[in-house]
């Protein structure tokens, strides 16, 4: 897959501090258990997928669905990673608006420092820009552009451009590895809500005039989805049982709340967590260990750690902050060649796939959620509009589905 593309409600508004501070924690945790565990490149491989990166925006507290994800996780991954690039030799460029402009000068000082081709690498920036915005004429103006460099040469480019009559923004995934030709089919596959005709100078067809006009929605569907990388947020702001993999939840929830931990002496390792951090450090485990199939239900992932507007359920800051503590230890203790902390960690998504394998969940999707909301106060569960408060039907009680 050369790239992937996601279509999302387009959201305008500004993420709290006390919420940026911590996506910029635990993102930045994220990355670089993600580059110890298994390298750059796979790091970059991931960040060029649509599905786990609207998991992690998920996991790390942003609006499940919406455009916002793209502009709030990608300012907090450059702010945590580039203050340890020289360690993790992973660099991040750009920006929204104005930062979008600094990417030419970024990566050429970047190249300064590694010894990387700067022009070759402000070349393809600037390329894979062109063809998002200009070759690929799809009614989306792009706003956004994210270029994320390894220090071997490997880049990931995440862009977003916006659509205001149709209030929609699309986000672009593009990785390096798989782009032979940035003329010639550079993406595997775009599609999309239906915008009409659309202009592609990029496809072979265009190749003698490099004109042609042509329909992606005339493309046969079960064609499509097997060739795309496409992902498509509907516009309801709840998180709806239809929204996720009622079978993975129910296991991620059993695990942390019902169930005994297969492998309770390297739980131990994990110093004390409780069955509501559980849950978290089991999300953010498979974001870290989990492999592509599992993020084709992002909204799963906002289970960890809840939305910055109260959907499904307030952000818990206490569980947020113990998640950082957790997995920043275990990062730190991996680094040093002790890795019984970051095996903990792994075990946990480990433990949740096997628990799926015949689990039925019984259908309490909604109960859950308004129970998570009625402990939200508990763990200093907070939301745009304030902090959660202790409601007066509360019973202390945590049910499963």
């Amino acid at each position: 897959m050369k790239t992937g593309h996601a279509d999302l409600p387009l959201h305008y508004g500004k993420v709290p501090a006390w919420l940026a501070q911590r996506m910029s924690q635990l993102g930045g945790a994220i990355v670089e258990a993600v580059v110890v565990e298994y390298g750059r490149g796979m790091l970059l491989q991931k960040m060029s997928d649509p599905f786990w990166f609207q998991s992690l925006g998920c996991v790390l507290g942003m609006d499940w669905h919406s455009s916002g994800i793209t502009t709030s996780v990608m300012g907090a991954l450059k702010h945590a990673v580039n203050k340890k690039s020289g360690e993790l030799g992973i660099y991040i460029c750009g920006g929204r608006g104005k930062h979008s402009r600094q990417t030419p000068a970024e990566l050429l000082a970047i190249a300064d420092k590694t010894g990387l081709d700067g022009a070759l690498l402000v070349h393809n920036s600037r390329l894979s820009a062109k063809v998002d915005n200009t070759a690929i004429q799809d009614g989306f103006q792009l706003y956004l552009h994210s270029f994320v460099l390894s220090k071997e040469g490997q880049w990931a480019v995440i862009q977003q451009g916006m659509n205001p009559d149709e209030r929609m923004a699309r986000r672009y995934h593009w990785h390096s590895p798989g782009v032979t030709s940035f003329l010639e089919e550079p993406h595997s596959f775009i599609y999309g809500q239906n915008q009409g005709k659309i202009l592609n100078l990029t496809a072979k067809e265009a190749a003698p005039a490099k004109a042609a006009i042509l329909s992606l929605t005339a493309e046969n569907p079960d064609r499509v989805m097997r060739e795309v990388s496409r992902l498509f947020m509907p516009g309801h702001h709840d998180v709806r049982a239809g929204d996720v993999n009622l079978k993975r939840l129910g296991a991620v929830l059993a695990l942390a709340h019902d169930y005994a931990v297969p492998d309770m002496e390297s739980l131990l390792l994990l110093e004390g967590v409780g069955p509501r951090t559980i849950q978290s450090l089991t999300l953010v485990s498979e974001i870290i260990h989990g492999t592509p199939s599992r993020f084709s239900d992002p909204a799963r992932f906002s289970f960890a750690h809840g939305g910055k507007d109260g959907h499904p359920f307030p952000v818990p800051l206490k569980i947020y902050d113990e998640s950082i503590r957790v997995l920043d230890k275990a990062v730190h203790s991996a680094r040093l060649g002790e890795k019984d902390k970051s095996d903990a960690l792994k075990n946990l998504s480990k433990a949740a796939r096997q628990l799926e394998e015949g689990f039925e969940p019984n259908n309490r999707f909604d109960d859950i959620i308004r129970e998570e909301r009625e402990n939200a106060w508990k763990y200093e569960g907070r939301t745009v509009k304030g902090k959660a408060k202790k409601p007066d039907s509360w019973n202390g009680q945590l049910e499963l589905f």
